[in-house]
C-alpha cells in the first residue's frame, strides 16, 4: 500500500496513494458538528480532486434529524431548489478507516456556487478564516480539547441494544460502570476490549488520544486528544466523535455526547485549550511573559503576556453573545447550572475549574505551556464553532487592546476562597436557555463583527428551530407529573 505523508498529497500523486483501492469515503460537516458523506468509486474521486463536486446545499436547510428548518434559511431552501454547493477535497485530511478496511477517507470544506467562496456556515471554513486572519499578524493557534463522553451499554449482543432502544426510553440504558469513581484504574477492565481498542484506533485514526480514565459519574469517560495545530484539533475532536460511536456499534456500546444525559449528576464538558504562537518560530508561546511581571493588574496574572492579556478579556468580553457556539442544544444549558462544577457567568481564575475560563500559567505548567482553557463548552459542542468563537473573540481583544482590568463586561478573577459556587455573583451570569442564549446571539453587536450578518442569521436560525421544538415537545416529567394530578 503506498505511504505518502498527508502533507504531501497532491492532487497529482493521489492517484497513486490511492492505487490499491476501489473506492473513497469523503465528509463534510453539517452546522451540529455531525459528519454528513458518502462512499465514491476512485475514478470519480479523482475526476473531481481538482475541482470539487456538486453535494445538495440541503445539508444546510435540515436539522440533525434531516427536518427542514421551521423558518427557511438562505443558503438552502424551497425557492433556490435545495441546490448543489461546492464539496471541495482536503488532501491533508488523509486517513483510512481501521474499522473498515482501511478505506480511505478524506475531509471536505463546501464553497458558494455562485461566489465560489468558502460557505458562510461550513464548519471547517469559519474557523479557517478566522485562522487567516489571525496569519496577518504573523500568529498561528494551538489548542487541545477534553472531550467527556457518557457512554450507556446494553448487555446484550449489539443488535439487540439496538432493539433494547428501539422498545425502551434511552435513559434506562445501564451505565458502562456504577456509581462514582474518577480517575478509577480498575474500572475500565469491565469493559477493556472497547476501552483499548478505541485507544488504539483513535491512534491509527489521526485523532490520538493524551489520556483516557474515568470520570466522576456512571460511565463517564474523558478523552484529552492530542495537542496541536487548531484546524487540525478540530478535525481531530470531530473524528473522535465518529470513532467511538463507530466502534460503538461493534460491542453494543452507545457512546453519548449530550451535555447533561442524566438528572443530579455532573454533566458531559467540551474544554477546549488555547494558546497562540509565532508563525515564524512556533515554538514560541505568545501567551507566556519573558519574565514575571512585578506590577501586574492581578496576581493571577504574574505569568501572562500583554497579549495573553488582551485575548482573555476578548473572549470574557464577548462570552454571553456567543454562547450557542459553546452550548448549542437545549440540553447544553441543563449542565450548565450552579454547584456542578460547570461555569454559570462571566468568570476567570488562575487554576480555577469554577471560572468559564481558566488560566494556566508558570508555576502550574512550563512557560512553553501557558494557556487558557475554556470551561463553558459541553461534550455536544460543534468543535470547529466553539474553536473559531474562542480565537475570533480572543484576537478582538488583541486588536482594540482590551484591558483586562477595565474592559467592560470583564469582572476581576475569581479568588480560591470562592469555592466551587461563588462564581455567579462575580460576572454577568450566561444564559440560562437555548431561547435566551439565540436571542442575545443575534441582537447583540459582537457575534455580528466576530462572523458577519450572513453566519449569524443562518446559526440563528437553527437555534431558533431547535428551541421551537422545544416548546412545543411535551416531555415524559410533565406527562407523569401532571396526568393524574391536574
Amino acid at each position: 500500500m503506498p505511504n505518502i505523508e498527508p502533507d504531501k498529497i497532491t492532487p497529482e500523486n493521489v492517484a497513486e496513494l490511492l492505487r490499491d483501492d476501489a473506492a473513497v469515503k469523503v465528509a463534510g460537516l453539517d452546522v451540529d458538528g455531525m459528519l454528513r458523506g458518502k462512499l465514491m468509486a476512485k475514478k470519480k474521486f479523482l475526476s473531481v480532486v481538482h475541482t470539487g463536486f456538486g453535494f445538495c446545499s440541503v445539508l444546510f436547510g435540515w436539522d440533525m434529524h434531516d427536518q427542514t428548518y421551521r423558518r427557511e434559511l438562505g443558503i438552502s431552501n424551497k425557492e433556490n431548489g435545495y441546490h448543489d454547493i461546492i464539496a471541495k477535497v482536503d488532501l491533508a485530511s488523509f486517513r483510512r478507516i481501521p474499522w473498515e478496511n482501511d478505506v480511505p477517507f478524506f475531509l471536505v470544506s463546501f464553497f458558494d456556487p455562485d461566489t465560489e467562496e468558502s460557505l458562510s456556515a461550513c464548519p471547517r471554513s469559519v474557523l479557517k478564516r478566522a485562522v487567516d486572519k489571525l496569519a496577518g499578524a504573523n500568529m498561528s493557534a494551538m489548542a487541545g480539547e477534553a472531550s467527556v463522553a457518557s457512554s450507556g451499554m446494553s448487555q446484550d449482543p449489539p443488535p439487540q441494544a439496538m432493539a433494547f432502544l428501539r422498545d425502551n426510553p434511552p435513559w434506562k440504558l445501564p451505565a458502562m460502570t456504577e456509581g462514582m469513581f474518577g480517575y478509577s484504574i480498575s474500572r475500565p477492565t469491565h469493559n477493556k476490549d472497547y476501552y483499548y481498542e478505541t485507544f488504539k484506533t483513535c491512534d491509527q485514526f489521526r485523532c490520538p488520544i493524551e489520556g483516557w480514565h474515568t470520570e466522576s459519574g456512571p460511565g463517564v469517560f474523558e478523552a484529552a486528544l492530542c495537542f496541536t495545530e487548531i484546524c487540525e484539533m478540530a478535525d481531530r475532536a470531530a473524528l473522535f466523535k465518529y470513532t467511538v460511536k463507530s466502534l460503538g456499534t461493534k460491542y453494543g456500546v452507545l457512546p453519548c455526547f449530550m451535555a447533561k444525559p442524566r438528572a443530579n449528576l455532573p454533566g458531559n464538558s467540551g474544554h477546549m485549550h488555547i494558546s497562540l504562537v509565532s508563525a515564524s518560530s512556533p515554538s514560541m508561546n505568545l501567551f507566556v511573559r519573558d519574565s514575571p511581571d512585578p506590577n501586574p493588574p492581578y496576581p493571577d496574572l504574574v505569568y501572562l503576556s500583554d497579549t495573553g492579556r488582551q485575548f482573555l478579556a476578548g473572549v470574557l468580553q464577548a462570552l454571553p453573545e456567543i454562547m450557542p457556539l459553546f452550548a448549542p442544544t437545549v440540553n447544553s444549558y441543563k449542565r450548565l447550572v450552579e454547584n456542578f462544577w460547570a461555569p454559570v457567568s462571566v468568570s476567570w481564575g488562575l487554576e480555577h475549574r469554577a471560572a468559564s475560563v481558566r488560566v494556566i500559567t508558570p508555576p502550574s505548567c512550563s512557560p512553553k505551556a501557558t494557556r487558557l482553557e475554556i470551561r463553558t463548552p459541553g461534550a455536544d459542542t460543534n468543535p470547529y464553532f466553539a474553536l473559531a468563537a474562542i480565537l475570533a473573540a480572543g484576537y478582538r481583544g488583541i486588536e482594540k487592546k482590551l484591558d483586562i482590568a477595565n474592559a467592560e463586561g470583564v469582572p476581576p478573577p475569581l479568588s480560591r476562597g470562592d469555592g466551587m459556587g461563588g462564581e455567579a455573583d462575580r460576572g454577568e451570569r450566561l444564559a440560562k436557555g437555548l431561547g435566551e442564549a439565540t436571542r442575545r446571539f443575534k441582537e447583540g453587536k459582537i457575534a455580528r463583527e466576530l462572523f458577519g450578518d450572513q453566519f449569524v442569521e443562518h446559526f440563528a436560525g437553527t437555534r431558533e428551530h431547535e428551541w421551537r421544538l422545544w416548546e412545543e415537545a411535551v416531555t415524559d416529567w410533565e406527562f407523569q407529573r401532571y396526568v393524574e394530578t391536574v
